[in-house]
């Protein structure tokens, strides 16, 4: 995850957790990769967050969503697009249905 991305996540997780009855996980969470790891280091891309993986069970348990993600000629980046690629069965299942979702 970019620091800038990670930042600002952190700054909008310290706002949610400041209003009552918000309850939040004590992480954020990181989408899985795409890349191997010699690809990486040959790209020179920066470390990674030692945040857990998000799966689909995890968007479904929860009760609404803040996305951050780099782009990349103003697109989100492959990894987050696999990762919503992957969630289709919630989607049929309109288990995010309702859900409020936001992107940083």
């Amino acid at each position: 995850m970019y620091i800038h991305v990670e930042k600002l996540a952190q700054e909008i997780r310290k706002g949610a957790a400041s209003v009552d009855m918000v309850s939040l996980p004590n992480y954020g969470w990181s989408v899985p990769g795409t890349l191997q790891e010699d690809l990486l280091s040959k790209m020179s891309a920066p470390p990674k967050s030692d945040a857990p993986l998000i799966t689909s069970n995890d968007l479904a348990e929860a009760d609404a969503f803040v996305f951050g993600f780099p782009t990349r000629f103003s697109m989100m980046d492959a990894q987050f697009k696999a990762f919503l690629g992957a969630t289709g069965g919630l989607r049929r299942t309109q288990q995010l249905a309702g859900k409020p979702a936001r992107i940083l």
